[in-house]
């Protein structure tokens, strides 16, 4: 497939360097979801998703009103919450992970605006970065709004991932593709996150949108979690984000090897269609 090209002028940070070069190779990009602090040895998960074949790893930070997140996220969050789980003792973890640099994979933390805000821009960009992580979702903050993080994210070396909707407007949606970092998030319907019975029709048409202006690889998330709705965003997008499914398992008591397991499956479909002729 031939994509636009973005400006040669912005250099490309480690996250999209990552992903670009697994999707130029052909392969469909697999990023899991884990609400931080949710476990006790929550870090575990880390190390099997990587194990499983994801290509990029996303941690939540808790947050008591989590807007965009359905029911499965927002329990995962109150329980991580109630556990005494903080941004603080989050990256904490994340810095004493060992076997950090074996991932293999980047770290990408996603979480709302209130929390950014909590000690400022500045120190939680520099604080990630302190921690290994590589990119930042900030679901509910509009592209309009995102100058300030925006420069203190790329002066700490943090790719500030933006979020496309199918209501996104086209002027809108080409400069959020120029302005992300890292990847586009495509959520693939107007809700909230969770587990559906089908990948939505409007996610096809979304993410050709995407792809009409901008060559930076497009994720699609919000409500993928089996291998047939992988396999059909694969079609459509470069890869794909799976969280509540994940996440409903993990409240469910699944360990580690558990969800090595489940991705096991998602990874296949993602590399079935990848060796389908285009």
């Amino acid at each position: 497939m031939t994509y636009p090209r973005t400006n040669p002028a912005v250099a490309a940070g480690a996250v999209e360097r990552h992903l670009r070069a697994r999707r130029d190779v052909g392969r469909g990009l697999l990023m899991p979801y884990v609400t931080g602090g949710i476990t006790p040895g929550w870090t575990d998960y880390l190390r099997a998703f990587a194990a499983a074949g994801a290509d990029a790893i996303e941690v939540g930070l808790p947050f008591s009103d989590p807007t965009l997140d359905g029911v499965t996220i927002q329990q995962a969050s109150d329980a991580a919450l109630a556990r005494g789980a903080s941004t603080r003792r989050i990256l904490a973890d994340l810095s004493e992970l060992s076997g950090l640099p074996d991932l293999g994979v980047p770290l990408v933390v996603s979480t709302y605006y209130n929390l950014v805000l909590h000690d400022g821009p500045e120190a939680f960009c520099a604080a990630l970065r302190r921690a290994g992580v590589g990119g930042l979702i900030v679901p509910d903050l509009p592209v309009h709004e995102a100058d300030e993080l925006t420069g203190v994210a790329e002066g700490a070396g943090i790719e500030l991932v933006l979020l496309a909707s199918p209501a996104t407007p086209q002027p809108r949606l080409a400069e959020i593709s120029a302005r992300s970092r890292g990847f586009v998030y495509a959520v693939s319907l107007m809700g909230t996150t969770g587990e559906r019975a089908a990948l939505a029709a409007s996610a096809a048409e979304l993410t050709g949108r995407i792809r009409r202006v901008t060559d930076r690889p497009v994720l699609l998330g919000f409500g993928i979690s089996t291998p047939d709705q992988a396999r059909g965003a694969r079609r459509h997008a470069d890869g794909v984000v799976v969280g509540a499914a994940v996440m409903r398992r993990v409240l469910d008591g699944a360990g580690p090897d558990d969800l090595r397991a489940f991705l096991a499956p998602l990874r296949q479909a993602l590399d079935q269609e990848c060796d389908r002729p285009r």
